[in-house]
Formats: C-alpha cells, structure tokens, sequence
C-alpha cells in the first residue's frame, strides 16, 4: 500500500527535522521543496543515506520545482524567516507575508486537494493569510502553533511535578506568541488538575516559562530559534491528518463563533482527520480563562489589522 504524500514547502531546520520525523515514524513519503538551489536536493538525498541503518518505508524526494509536489494529501509551510534574538513573532509580518504569498499560489495550484499545515511565524495571522490567498474550506487550513506550546507546557509540568511526561497532559490555547493562553486547570498529571498539585506561585512560574518557551530557546541559540519539538509537532498534526486517526489537538484553526470568537485563528482543542479540521472541540472555561482567550483573540486582530496596512 503507497504511502501518502507530503510535501515541506523549506528545507531549513524544521522543515527538515519534520522530515526526518515523519519518515522514521513511517507516516509518509515527503517532497522537500525549497528556492535555494540544491538545499532540499541535499538534504533529501542525506536523509536516504539514513534510511537502511533507521529502517524506515518512506521515501524522500529534494526539489525546486512545484511540480513534483503534485497531488499531495497534506503540504506543509515552513518557508520563512526565523526569530533572532530580541525579535518577537510580530516583526516578521511583512517579509514572512511576501514569502507565504508566493508558496500558497504554487502549491494550491499543484495539490488543489491538499490539507495545509502552516508552520510560519506569526503564526496565526500567516495561518488566516494563507487560507483566505487560498480560497479553500476552512476546515482545510490550519496551523501549528497550540501544539508546540503545549508540549513546551507538557515538558515543564514533568519537570515541576517529577512525573514521567506520558503521565502529563497539557493545554495551552490563544495565540502562539506572548498572548497565548494556557490553561493550568485542565492541565493533569495522571488525571489530577495542576492546579490541584503545586502552589499557586510555582503555577504562575511554569506559565510564565510556557510562554516565554520559544524567546529561551532563540536567546540561546543566538543564531536560530527552536527546531526539535516544531519539526516533531508538524509531524504528530500531520501523522493525524493522513491516517485520518480523529486525535484531538491543540491546532489554530479558523474560529466561527465557538467561544464567543469569529474570524481569527487562533489555536482551540479540535479533531484531525483526512479532511483536516473535523471538528473544532468546545470546552467549557471558566470566565477569566475565557476572557483571556477573547483578549488573545483582539491581539490577533490587531496583527492582522497590521499585515492589511502593511499590503495595502
């Protein structure tokens, strides 16, 4: 049986690391696509050199040509510049937009069936931004942002707690940047409320960590920004898309009245499937976890005010 097809749309960090991901996982084989000549050639062929001591199925292609990208189930956007040291997500609205613009036409126009997952910051006004230059179904746009941040949740409940990281479950929804909004109640360690495990002050701490998480992770690098748990977190929202599995994920997704929020993506629990977004899950907030996720919703508002003055 053939596996699926998934293209990555760059070839730089996590795109290659999404790569590398979903191979060894065996979920697909997978175009990489970039504009610098050879980069996803290279790349390509030296993760085949990997293929007979990992043993994985799947097969990876390098190209700078759309048309092998052709007929892909799910295409991923990862082109764009990354976050240096001192730069928030916002800074790269108007080179990012540029970039994104010219992906989405090229790969629409390839695979008019595909799920796209976008990866590329600022994440949420990019995710809006490709589906709306796109003109698909909602349901068949979406980001990956809510799901990063959750693991990086995740990663320090364990480390807060002592608890193995399976024994943790973590949420975080809004934004995917400083307006992000996690959610400590519905936060468990072996099914008990974080809330319910450690004292308010050490809480508000991991909070703060969550969501300065990704800022760490460029100031101490200095020359990049996170790649690991993106490349892993592309390849978990893809593995759910392709086997159409139904795994419920934090994913940012175009929001049309659930919790009180229109128009924006932004990142809410919702079910993956082979036709993307299958259902957006509504939970059931309290109001101070709900108005904060109404004032993550007005931040992205404002960024997408800014990518339109910005265009016009």
């Amino acid at each position: 049986m053939p596996y699926p097809k998934v293209t990555i749309v760059g070839a730089g960090q996590v795109g290659a690391t999404a790569a590398l991901t979903l191979l060894t996982r065996d979920i697909a084989d997978v175009v990489l696509i970039d504009v610098a000549e050879g980069m996803a050639q290279g790349k390509a062929l030296d993760l085949m050199h990997a293929r007979s001591v990992l043993r994985f199925g799947p097969t990876v292609t390098g190209t700078n040509d759309y048309a092998q990208t052709a007929g892909s189930d799910v295409v991923v956007v990862t082109a764009g510049l990354p976050r240096k040291p001192g730069m928030t997500r916002d800074h790269l609205i108007t080179v990012n937009s540029g970039i994104v613009a010219s992906v989405i036409g090229a790969a629409v126009a390839a695979s008019p069936d595909a799920v796209f997952l976008c990866v590329t910051n600022p994440l949420d006004v990019m995710t809006n931004f490709a589906w709306r230059l796109s003109q698909l179904p909602a349901d068949r746009v979406l980001g990956m942002g809510g799901l990063l941040d959750s693991t990086r949740f995740a990663y320090l409940i364990a480390e807060a707690t002592g608890a193995a990281v399976a024994d943790v479950e973590a949420l975080v929804m809004g934004a995917h940047g400083d307006a992000m909004v996690p959610i400590p109640r519905l936060s468990t360690v072996r099914g008990r409320p974080l809330t319910e495990m450690l004292p308010e002050a050490e809480v508000a701490e991991i909070v703060r960590r969550t969501v300065a998480g990704g800022a760490e992770v460029v100031a101490l690098l200095k020359t990049g920004s996170a790649f690991y748990a993106p490349g892993a977190c592309v390849a978990s929202m893809v593995g759910a898309i392709v086997s159409d599995s139904g795994a419920t994920m934090p994913s940012c997704v175009l929001l049309e009245g659930e919790y009180g929020i229109s128009g924006v993506h932004m990142s809410v629990p919702a079910r993956l499937g082979r036709g993307g977004v299958l259902k957006v899950v509504e939970l059931d907030l309290t109001p101070p976890e709900r108005d904060a996720l109404r004032d993550s919703a007005s931040q992205i508002r404002e960024q997408l005010a800014a990518l339109e003055a910005a265009l016009a």
